[in-house]
């Protein structure tokens, strides 16, 4: 075990040498003695007594010596009210500062803090911060809101910045900042929904068509995350008429080929819910889906795999005809785990048809002769149940 006294005092004594000095190679050897403090203060050992050192010596545009020194601070603000107070001037301070990278870490340390009686000092920063000209910061800056929400929601409401992310979500010209307003924005108002009708009515209106068109025109622009996002609120508008949901189905079609299955799920899902009750165009939305969703198949792991097979295993059964033609999809590789196996021999059953059953009931007496005895009892059971659902039964 250290003696952690006499190590913290050195290392104090160290910090208050170098928190002065302008000569080269100083950076370095701060980050030594800023990491051998995060390692203490890992391990339990009480290093609060270098506060005012660790504070004067970040006062560097070194990156990687911020974030040790918001690290350090975070975690002993919250337990120290006096020190909180001293965090939060400094931190004040950074979130002025020239660099960008500095103004949005400082911003995202001070909205982290937590600490309940000191939440005004975070308006003033804030509200600078959804203003501030580099994106990276106003990305912060929407999360910070959020932040400030749930540790007071009246601060958060009563300094407007819900109206101040509204507006920022529909004028924003980063993407990130966009999806960022629009998640804190659902998070916010359904919170305050219950107490609220004010709160209740701008819900609704997230999924008014101006803002649902104006998400759907940029979703190009986002990343994965924000495109599901956008997505699952599409799923909740109601179109007004039937061309307006050919129109929203157009918009999306090049999302059904996006590299991420995720995506491509949620594209399903809203082609799917927007023609719940079109029943004459099921059979061209499952045309329209089923070649995604027999890629996504083949592509992935065998958890994505089952994921998307249990998806296509609820449309097979609700049109068979639609999939019998790609029964070769279905058939069983030798390296798939049982569960996926099993699901596949549901489908054959499924799928079987006249066209199809020779073919079927071929591949399925090869599983028969499997050395996963369960396989092999479940594909006879499939061979069985084909032949009870077939008229012409001869060949089996």
């Amino acid at each position: 075990m250290v003696n952690s006294k006499s190590e913290v005092s050195d290392l104090k004594l160290q910090l208050r040498q170098l928190a002065g000095s302008r000569a080269p190679g100083v950076d370095d050897s701060k980050r030594e003695l800023f990491k051998k403090v995060i390692s203490y203060m890992t391990i339990g050992i009480d290093v609060s007594s270098l506060f005012g050192e660790m504070v004067m010596c970040s006062a560097t545009s070194d990156i990687v010596l911020k974030k040790m020194c918001y690290l350090y601070v975070g975690n002993y603000a919250k337990v120290n009210p006096d020190l909180a107070l001293l965090t939060i001037n400094f931190l004040q301070r950074d979130c002025r500062d020239e660099d960008p990278m500095i103004r949005g870490l400082a911003l995202r340390s001070l909205c982290s803090l937590r600490v309940a009686n000191l939440v005004e000092y975070l308006v003033g920063p804030l509200g600078s911060g959804l203003k501030d000209s580099n994106s990276y910061v106003r990305m912060v800056a929407v999360m910070g809101v959020l932040k400030l929400y749930h540790i007071s929601a009246s601060t958060c409401i009563d300094a407007d910045f819900p109206s101040i992310l509204k507006h920022l979500m529909l004028h924003d010209s980063d993407t990130q900042v966009v999806a960022n307003c629009l998640s804190a924005l659902q998070e916010i108002w359904s919170a305050e929904a219950s107490t609220s009708e004010e709160a209740s009515r701008e819900r609704e209106a997230l999924i008014s068509k101006p803002v649902i068109y104006y998400l759907l025109n940029r979703i190009k622009e986002f990343c994965e995350w924000a495109q599901c996002l956008v997505l699952e609120l599409v799923t909740k508008y109601v179109p007004s008429d039937s061309s307006e949901i050919f129109d929203i189905m157009n918009l999306l079609e090049d999302r059904l080929q996006h590299a991420n299955g995720a995506v491509v799920l949620a594209t399903i899902r809203v082609f799917l819910q927007l023609t719940l009750s079109m029943t004459d165009v099921h059979q061209q939305v499952y045309e329209r889906i089923k070649a995604p969703l027999l890629t996504l198949v083949s592509s992935g792991s065998p958890e994505q795999s089952y994921a998307v097979l249990s998806h296509l295993h609820l449309l097979v059964m609700r049109a068979p005809y639609v999939f019998s033609s790609d029964y070769k999809h279905f058939y069983c590789q030798y390296n798939e785990p049982s569960y996926v196996k099993r699901l596949k021999l549901e489908m054959l059953t499924a799928v079987a048809n006249e066209s199809n059953t020779y073919e079927i009931v071929t591949e399925l007496c090869e599983y028969a002769a499997n050395v996963d005895i369960p396989i092999a009892r479940e594909s006879i059971r499939a061979v069985g149940k084909i032949a009870l659902q077939q008229y012409d039964v001869n060949a089996i």
